[in-house]
Formats: structure tokens, sequence, C-alpha cells
């Protein structure tokens, strides 16, 4: 396993290929640096005796401790333990930490790329090719990230009716050696500081769509590649120190003409397979939010109850009552994400089958579960943060700048006149309000929440995802009997 100097130092070999404010810049910029921060963490954690057993694990394939983040989940103690490592390192960092789109996406394409081979009757190797470059991807202890999310362009039109066809990442040439893919993926977190970059359709797909279903993997400054980043930082501080400097950053990934030999690609033309690989992705990543939601329900309770001490209301009914609110959303969520795990099987729902076995023999949650902890989660994104702006009132919004407040003829005032709490020192209600500050009104707070509520999924999917996997037929003929009507 790599350590985060090592995963710091591979960076700089990478070439440039990223794009911030129509300058091409190197990993080494520094809008980077708190994202790198954050990706960093996973190898402090794997190495930490009191986060190990959560953040590595025995790989199927060559017997030898990996990252967990590189693992194919082989059992539901698996499943329980990528929702808890992702609770609690998401924690340590106060976000999101950022490799879960790695994780998942590697068991979707795991499942996915076995079945395809099934079904041709031996006549492709893309599981084989899949399990070489999982080898290495393990070996290595990469990072990697998740291409998903297709412009979509006229969207409510299939992409093979796209006035443009590149508004959806495809296939336009294939050789004996390999494909030629056009597109552009959006919202790609963490892409530009990642080593891999995994491929996948963003949508189910129809038999005119062949050249859609596709999956496959490249390095993150693969030649034909381009990134065009959006960061989303903390404020920079000079004199009040916070904890955690956290970070992050997504990208534009444009693939123009990008060639990829056939060892790593994993998919391509099976659209029959290709709408479940979207959705296997989408699972695993909705799993993953039963972790990190949870954990971002912990720090924003922890900011209402801290918002309400230092203005002295903690005691007041209404903040007791909308302290209960965050917990609740947090804990089931978790409870969800549990269950999820606990019923995982090598089995995946399939829209008109039910549940049916699917893939290699590695463990996938429970879909239901998964998307009922998402939806209740994602929902609540800003009914919570309406929750920290009722408690804390304005003054995060026009909260004096750091320059100001070290200013040695303004110090003493600025003090006195922002103490609220006698028995708290001052620093720390300074330090308090500008991190309150940071999560709540600043450009990483607007991005993060916007990123809360549709990563992953927007409640949207996740509601069409549940309603039709759960049997409300079931439930009419129980009333029905219990009314004593017809039960024709």
């Amino acid at each position: 396993m790599r350590t985060k100097q090592q995963y710091r130092e591979n960076l700089l070999k990478l070439k440039r290929n990223i794009y911030f404010k129509g300058e091409k810049i190197g990993r080494d910029h520094e809008v980077l640096q708190q994202s790198i921060n954050v990706l960093g963490h996973t190898f402090d954690a794997a190495m930490d005796p009191a986060t190990k057993d959560l953040c590595t694990a025995k790989s199927h394939l060559s017997g030898e401790t990996i990252n967990r983040f590189c693992h194919i989940h082989q059992s539901t103690d698996d499943l329980h333990k990528k929702q808890d490592m992702t609770r609690t390192l998401c924690r340590h960092v106060g976000y999101c930490i950022g490799r879960c789109m790695g994780v998942d996406s590697i068991n979707a394409v795991n499942s996915v790329s076995f079945e395809a081979d099934k079904m041709n009757g031996g006549n492709t190797e893309y599981h084989k090719n899949f399990l070489k470059w999982l080898d290495n991807f393990q070996k290595n202890d990469l990072i990697g990230t998740c291409a998903q999310t297709d412009v979509k362009g006229e969207r409510m039109l299939r992409p093979s009716q796209q006035t443009d066809p590149d508004q959806y990442l495809h296939v336009v040439e294939k050789r004996s050696d390999g494909i030629v893919v056009k597109g552009c993926k959006v919202h790609i977190t963490q892409a530009s500081i990642a080593d891999e970059i995994m491929v996948l359709p963003t949508r189910s797909l129809g038999p005119d769509e062949t050249e859609y279903a596709v999956a496959f993997a490249v390095p993150a400054d693969y030649d034909g590649v381009t990134q065009v980043i959006h960061p989303h930082n903390m404020r920079k501080r000079e004199h009040y120190k916070r904890g955690f400097d956290f970070g992050a950053v997504d990208s534009y990934v444009i693939f123009d003409n990008v060639f990829v030999p056939w060892d790593r690609v994993f998919l391509c033309g099976e659209y029959q397979h290709g709408g479940l690989c979207a959705l296997l992705f989408a699972l695993f990543h909705r799993h993953s939010y039963s972790g990190c939601k949870p954990a971002i329900g912990d720090v924003t309770l922890g900011m209402a109850a801290l918002a309400a001490e230092v203005n002295g209301i903690e005691k007041s009914s209404h903040v007791r009552e909308k302290l209960a609110s965050i917990i609740q959303i947090s804990e089931l969520g978790y409870a969800a994400g549990f269950t999820a795990s606990e019923l995982g099987k090598p089995e995946v729902y399939i829209p008109g089958m039910g549940q049916v076995p699917y893939g290699p023999g590695s463990y996938i949650p429970n879909s239901l579960y998964c998307n009922v902890g998402r939806c209740l989660t994602g929902e609540a994104v800003f009914h919570e943060q309406e929750i920290l702006c009722d408690i804390a009132g304005g003054i995060p919004a026009t909260f004096p700048f750091e320059q100001d407040l070290m200013n040695k003829d303004l110090k003493p005032i600025m003090e006195k006149y922002l103490k609220r709490n006698a028995k708290m020192p001052i620093e720390d209600q300074i330090k308090f309000w500008m991190y309150l500050s940071d999560m709540t009104v600043s450009d990483l707070a607007g991005g993060m929440n916007y990123g809360g509520y549709h990563g992953g999924g927007s409640p949207i999917m996740e509601q069409i995802a549940i309603t039709s996997q759960y049997d409300i037929r079931l439930r009419k003929e129980l009333v029905k009997k219990l009314a004593g009507m017809s039960t024709k």
C-alpha cells in the first residue's frame, strides 16, 4: 500500500491536461492541494492502528492486504465495513472522503464484465481484462474515480436521437487493437487528482444504441483526455487555523477521439448490460452515501449544537426539536445502509424479473434499502442547512474577514463585540463562526450542497427505483382483505 507522500509524488509525474480559469495547470497547483489533502487521508487511515481494520481488506485476487477502497466486496461483512469506513473517514475530514467513486465503479464493472462475457459465450474477454487491470490497481493502491454522467444535450431525447451524437460518450471506431471514443463526462469528482478514470454508461440503452454501451478505464492524464476543473475549497487562513483543510474538485472530462486498447475495455456494445452497469454503479454509490451522509449529519449536528451553545440558547425546546430532526435523518440513513449491507447477496434487482443472480459471486447491497437511505438523506440536505441558518442567525453570512480580526487596532474591538458566550474563549468562538461560515455560506458550501442533493442520483431517481421495486400490489391486497373488499 502507498503512503500519502507517495501518492503526492505520483501526481507530480502526470502530464498537464487540466485547465483552470483558462490556463493549463499541473497537479502541484495550489487550488488542488485541499482536495489532495482529503484523498491523502485515505492512505494515512490505512496505516493507522485505530482505523486499519476498517480501511484494509484481503484481496480476493492475490490474498494480499490492500486498501479497502480497491477491494471487491466478498461478503456482507465487507459491505458493513465499507459503510463504516466511509462514515469514519468522512467524520475525519468533515465532508466527502472523495474515494468512493473508485470502489463503487470497480464493484459494478466486476459483475457487469463477467455477465457480458457469459452472454457472449466466451467470445469476449472483458472480465479477464478487468481482473488484470484490477490486480495492478490493487497492488499499486491507485485512486480511481468514476466518469458516468454524460452532458445529455437535449434532455428529452435518448442518446440515439441527439442532434449531436457526442452529447453521450460513444464508440466512434472499433479497431483490431482497441476502440476510439468521443464525448464528455461531467461533474466528475476528484478526476483531476485520481490515478485512473473508470468510464461507464449513464443510463439504460436500446438495441439501436450499442455504441453508447461502453465501459473502460484510462489514466487521468491519458492522451486525448482534457479536464476543465471547478474546485471547491475552504477559505485561506493565516492565523485562525482549522483542524482539517477540506476541499473537493470536479471536472468536465473531455474525450476527443481517444484510443483505448482492448485490454482496458470492459464492455463494448452489449446494450443489455449497459443499463445494468449504470444501475449497479448508482446502487453501490448510494450504499456509500449511507456512510457519508450520516457522517455529514454528525458534523451538521455538531455545528448546530455549538451554534446554540455559543448563542446561549442550547436549552430552548425548539433547538432540541431541530437537533432531533438531524439525528433522525442521519441514523435512519445509516440504518437503511446497514440493512442493505446485511441483506446483500450476489444478486441484482432487474425490473420485471426481481432479484436474480448476477456476477462472479461478489456481494451487492440490497437495492431497496440503498435507495431508501439515499433518498431520505438527499432530500434533507437543504432542510439541514435551514436548521443551521435558524439556530446560528445571520452571523455566518457577515462575519468579519480574518485580516480585520488580526488588525492591531480592530482586534480588541472586534473581540469585544463578537463575544457571545462568557464561558468560551473568544478565539474558539471566532474559529467556530469562521468554520460554520465555510460550511454554510461559502463557495465550498454551495457546491457541496448541490453535490449532496444530486450526487449518486437525484432523489427523483431513488423514488423511481423505490416504487418500481416495492410490491405495492401486495399492500393493496392486504388492505382489501382487512376491509372485506373483493380481491378480484
